[in-house]
């Protein structure tokens, strides 16, 4: 136990360290958790999950008051999962034992999980960044960005999404059955926080320089991607349905307006058919980008991943497989009639020369018909297949 209170008092707070080959800083990251409970009167643990160290992490947890628990399987989120698991405290505080925290001021953590917070994050922006804490491109590219998506993508008001220090409800947490085994971990944990509806406070938090002589764990531009595909796989609108709805509408304008003729934007500067072409291209992208988002989401519903979205989910339940199939039919029907037509015509001179950016500009329109009513249909199978009901075994 990291802390002087008898084992029969219920335990409130468990401080979680993730560790691997930590036997550099440990030590003085367990004092330090250790007297911030003696300081708060708070009965607590200080609890390490250990990924496996070689270097004697484990004899050193043990020797300073810290219970220690196991993970085989690798990685961060893996580390995190396995200690969460294995807290007893009401509360936890997790954070890299590193030294790069100073886990005896965690009153603000305390003190917002007191006030109802279920997750509290950390923002070392507010609290303040050391000389040498944080590489270049983490501090002023990665974070930045990946946060300000983190918060367009899921209106979460939170400005560090990557800080490793933070502290939440252990049943709300355990309740979001975490998946992710990486350093990807982090933004698993607050998404999914969010879209189960968890109130998310916020409170400043220091970083300093961390005291290790080996390079940290964490790499950029693996791990960046990592987080990035992570925001993106979990947001079906800004991944698929947006852009999707975006080329859609750009297409039919620029189809629209260049469907009569050549465009004349400026002396020496005409659109014509190619230019068309380009926008029936934005027509079937945006067409098939917007048919997977939404099977996107309305699979991610259905597995329970992603919230369910009432407004959404009564649209989507009147797109069914006949109505979608009846569109898809249309646009067939309609996009051979031109192809038809467009060959009729060329028929009636011999097959020999056309005005060839008319005869054109039907031909493509046409086909883009074809195509897009070929996606839709397929879309419309693929869909029902997804919501196949079926049987589960017995025992």
């Amino acid at each position: 136990m990291g802390s002087e209170h008898p084992t029969s008092q219920p335990i409130e707070l468990t401080i979680l360290m993730p560790c691997l080959n930590e036997a550099e800083t440990l030590a003085v990251c367990i004092a330090k958790a250790t007297n911030f409970l003696k300081r708060s009167g708070i009965a607590g643990e200080v609890l390490i999950a250990d990924n496996g160290s070689s270097d004697g992490s484990q004899a050193i947890a043990r020797e300073h008051g810290a219970r220690v628990v196991a993970v085989t399987s690798r990685g961060y989120g893996a580390a995190l999962i396995g200690g969460i698991e294995a807290a007893r405290g009401r509360f936890v505080i997790m954070g890299d034992a590193d030294d790069s925290y100073d886990f005896s001021r965690l009153d603000g953590f305390v003190e917002a999980l007191r006030g109802g917070a279920d997750l509290v994050m950390g923002n070392r922006f507010k609290g303040g960044i050391g000389t040498g804490a944080m590489p270049f491109l983490h501090r002023y590219l990665g974070n930045p960005v990946l946060s300000f998506l983190g918060r367009l993508f899921f209106s979460i008001d939170a400005g560090d999404f990557h800080c490793g220090l933070r502290g939440f409800r252990r049943d709300a947490v355990a309740g979001l059955h975490l998946q992710t085994l990486g350093m990807e971990f982090a933004s698993e944990m607050v998404v999914r926080a969010a879209l189960a509806g968890l109130r998310i406070a916020e409170v400043p938090t220091t970083l300093r320089k961390d005291g290790r002589s080996r390079p940290p764990h964490l790499r950029t531009w693996r791990d960046g991607w990592r987080h990035l595909r992570f925001l993106l796989l979990y947001s079906p609108r800004w991944l698929f349905m947006y852009p999707g709805l975006a080329l859609i509408g750009l297409g039919i304008l620029g189809a629209a307006l260049l469907l009569p003729g050549p465009l004349k934007l400026a002396d020496g500067l005409t659109i014509d058919v190619h230019t068309f072409y380009v926008a029936c291209m934005g027509i079937l992208v945006g067409t098939q980008s917007l048919t997977f988002g939404l099977l996107a989401r309305r699979f991610g519903a259905a597995q329970g991943f992603l919230p369910a979205s009432p407004r959404l989910e009564s649209a989507l339940s009147r797109l069914t497989l006949e109505r979608l199939l009846l569109v898809a039919l249309a646009l067939l029907a309609g996009g051979l009639a031109g192809a038809v037509s467009a060959m009729v015509e060329w028929g009636g001179l011999d097959f020999g020369p056309v005005h060839y950016s008319s005869l054109l500009r039907r031909l493509i329109l046409s086909l883009t018909a074809l195509a897009a009513g070929t996606q839709l249909g397929l879309a419309g199978f693929l869909g029902s297949v997804m919501e196949i009901k079926h049987r589960q075994p017995e025992g």
